[in-house]
C-alpha cells in the first residue's frame, strides 16, 4: 500500500449547529476506531459557518472556520464536503457545486433529497462522485443501510415507520396524560422537542420527506415528494386516543409505503395500530421502522431519530464509507437509490382515493332509535364490511340527561373511493350531529 492512500482523507463541514457539533466530537472521541475500520484516517479540516465566532470556540485548534460556505466547496484540499445546513436553498446550490467540483457528498438533508434528489443523484453519477445520505432518515438508526444493502435479496412489501420523533412525543403524551394537542405541544416546545416553529413536524412533511426516500430505495421508483398523501397530527383528539385505546389500539403518526397492485402507496397520517404491535410501543421522541420483506419477514429498526450524537453516529458511518470506497470504480459501488440507475421503475403513486386500509369513525350522533341501523346500512351499501362497534352511554358523553353519544365503528378494507362516498351519505343524516371523524387503521400483520 502506497503511504499515499493511507494520508487521512479531509472533510469539509457546512455547518456546525446541533449535528455538526457531534460530528466534530465523535469524529475526535473514536478517531482511533475510525481510522481501524476505514484503514486511514478522517479529518474534519475546514469548518463554514456563519457564526464564525462560535464555530472557532467549538473546534478550537482542530480545523480552519470560514464565514463562506462557497470557501470549502472550491478548497481543492477537501475530498468530502458535509452538508448540515438544511433548507432548499443555499444547500441545493452549495451540493450541486461540490459534486461539479469532483467532490462527494455527506447529507442530513432530508427535505433537498426528498425534492431535488433525482437531480443530485443523477449530477453525482455523472461526476462519478457519492452522495450519502444515511442521516436524513431516523437519525442514528442505519434504516438506509439495511434497505440498500442488508435487505437486497427481498421484495420489499411495505414499510410503516415512526419517522418523527416530536409527533411520537406530541401522542405519547396525550395518551399517557390525557390531555388536548394544543397543550402537550407547548409542553414539547417548552422541552426542546418541538422547535418555535414546528409546522414541518406536526403537519406530517418531515415524516414524509423521509418516507419518500425509503419509498425510492425499496421499490427503486425515483424521489416523488409531490406525490405523497401527507396528514400532521394537529387534529387529533384526546378522546379518539382514549377510545382507541378502549378497542385496543393506540394512535401514531406512521410514514408508510406499499407495493400494491396498480403502483406504489406513499402516504403518512395519523394511524390506529394494534397495541399489542412493537411499534406501537414505541413512545417519546423514539423512532422505529419496521419493514416487511418476502424472504425475510418483518424486522424492526429502533433508536434516536433525532440529537446530536445519534444523527453524527450516521453521517460518520457515511464518512467511512465514502473513505472506503473513494477509490473504487464508480460502476462498483452501491447504487445511490439501491438500484441500478438504467434499472429504475417507473410504477406509479397511488393518489389517496385508490389506497385500501381499514378505518376508524366516530360519529357524534342524537341518541335515538334507529341511528346505528342507518349508519350501517349506508356501509353495507357501499360494501364496506364491519369490524367491530362501540356505542358510548349518551350520559358519558354529554353528561346527565344527555341527548347526544358517541358511535364508534371500525371497518375491513376497503378502497378510500368508497369510503369517502360513505361518508359524505352519512354526514348527510339529520341525526350525525358533528363532523364525521375518520382516522386509518394499519395492522401491520
Amino acid at each position: 500500500m502506497s503511504n499515499k492512500s493511507l494520508e487521512p482523507i479531509r472533510v469539509g463541514l457546512l455547518g456546525i449547529g446541533t449535528v455538526g457539533s457531534g460530528v466534530f466530537t465523535v469524529l475526535q472521541r473514536n478517531q482511533e476506531e475510525i481510522v481501524r475500520r476505514a484503514g486511514r484516517g478522517i479529518e474534519i479540516s475546514v469548518v463554514a459557518d456563519l457564526d464564525v465566532q462560535r464555530a472557532r470556540e467549538l473546534v478550537g485548534a482542530g480545523a480552519r472556520v470560514v464565514g463562506d460556505a462557497r470557501e470549502v466547496v472550491n478548497d481543492p484540499r477537501v475530498d468530502i464536503v458535509v452538508e448540515l445546513i438544511g433548507g432548499y436553498g443555499i444547500a441545493r446550490q452549495l451540493v450541486l457545486e461540490a459534486i461539479a467540483a469532483g467532490k462527494h457528498v455527506v447529507t442530513a438533508n432530508k427535505a433537498l433529497l426528498a425534492v431535488h434528489g433525482t437531480e443530485i443523484f443523477a449530477a453525482a453519477q455523472k461526476k462519478g462522485v457519492m452522495v450519502a445520505f444515511e442521516a436524513a432518515v431516523a437519525g442514528g438508526i442505519p434504516i438506509i443501510k439495511a434497505l440498500r444493502e442488508g435487505l437486497t435479496a427481498n421484495r420489499i412489501e411495505w414499510i410503516a415507520g415512526i419517522i418523527n420523533g416530536t409527533t411520537n412525543f406530541i401522542l405519547s403524551e396525550m395518551r399517557s396524560k390525557g390531555l388536548g394537542f394544543d397543550a402537550v405541544l407547548q409542553e414539547a416546545q417548552r422541552l426542546g422537542y418541538a422547535e418555535a416553529d414546528p409546522t414541518f413536524d406536526i403537519e406530517g412533511v418531515d415524516a414524509a420527506h423521509k418516507a419518500t426516500l425509503m419509498s425510492a430505495i425499496a421499490f427503486g421508483i425515483p424521489v416523488q415528494f409531490d406525490k405523497a398523501h401527507i396528514e400532521g397530527i394537529t387534529k387529533l383528539e384526546a378522546q379518539d386516543i382514549r377510545y382507541a385505546e378502549q378497542l385496543g389500539y393506540r394512535i401514531k403518526l406512521l410514514g408508510i409505503t406499499k407495493r400494491a397492485a396498480q403502483g406504489i402507496e406513499l402516504r403518512v397520517h395519523p394511524s390506529l395500530v394494534p397495541a399489542k404491535r412493537l411499534i406501537a410501543n414505541v413512545e417519546g421522541a423514539m423512532n422505529a421502522v419496521v419493514v416487511q420483506g418476502d424472504a425475510v419477514g418483518t424486522t424492526l429498526y429502533y433508536g434516536k431519530g433525532a440529537g446530536s450524537e445519534p444523527t453524527a453516529s450516521a453521517v460518520i458511518a457515511d464518512l467511512v464509507d465514502v473513505a472506503r470506497l473513494h477509490t473504487v470504480d464508480p460502476l462498483n459501488r452501491v447504487p445511490h437509490l439501491a438500484f441500478q440507475p438504467g434499472a429504475m421503475s417507473n410504477l406509479p403513486v397511488l393518489p389517496m382515493d385508490e389506497v385500501c386500509t381499514s378505518y376508524y369513525l366516530r360519529l357524534r350522533v342524537a341518541d335515538e332509535a334507529g341511528v346505528l341501523a342507518r349508519v350501517t346500512g349506508i356501509l353495507a351499501e357501499a360494501g364496506i364490511s364491519i369490524d367491530a362497534v362501540l356505542q358510548r352511554e349518551a350520559d358519558e358523553v354529554g353528561g346527565e340527561g344527555s341527548t347526544q353519544t358517541d358511535l364508534i365503528i371500525l371497518t375491513h378494507d376497503c378502497v378510500e373511493a368508497r369510503m369517502n362516498q360513505a361518508m359524505t351519505k352519512m354526514q348527510g343524516l339529520s341525526s350525525v350531529l358533528a363532523p364525521i371523524v375518520r382516522i386509518r387503521k394499519e395492522e401491520l400483520a
